[in-house]
């Protein structure tokens, strides 16, 4: 008759702690680049409105009377989401950033600024009517 030698089944607390040491190395190489990857994600928000509202200027250049470009009474947020409907433009509630528009008859300047990661850099975005579109101070490298 051969006698078996059991042994405890499981793991040891050194297995144990080298996986919660490797998960912690992980972890701290990922969230950074999440973090990253989501603010980067609501710049998009600033870039896709401020280009519809440069299509949307030369449009209602091409349809005014005067050939002038829309000039708004005020900027356009979360709270005043309608202050573009002339330019067809409306701003949704869930909106992070805030949009004014500086116009003439022949130029204007769209500014989208916005605080998307909660520190004290605000985030900027500008086009003109020539549609380059430039990130003034880029909220997710400072």
């Amino acid at each position: 008759m051969i006698r078996r030698i059991s042994r405890p089944k499981g793991f040891t607390l050194i297995e144990l702690m080298i996986v919660v040491v490797i998960i912690g190395i992980l972890a701290a190489l990922a969230i950074p680049r999440f973090m990253q990857s989501t603010t980067k994600t609501k710049q998009s928000e600033a870039k896709l409105i401020l280009k519809q509202i440069y299509v949307n200027q030369r449009t209602y250049r091409q349809q005014s009377m005067m050939n002038s470009y829309y000039i708004p009474a005020g900027p356009a947020s979360a709270a005043t989401p309608n202050a573009f409907n002339t330019i067809w433009i409306e701003v949704m509630q869930t909106c992070k950033y805030s949009f004014t528009i500086v116009a003439t008859n022949n130029t204007f300047t769209a500014t989208a600024t916005g605080n998307i990661d909660d520190d004290a850099t605000v985030d900027t975005w500008t086009i003109d009517q020539n549609g380059i579109l430039t990130n003034t101070v880029d909220d997710v490298t400072t």
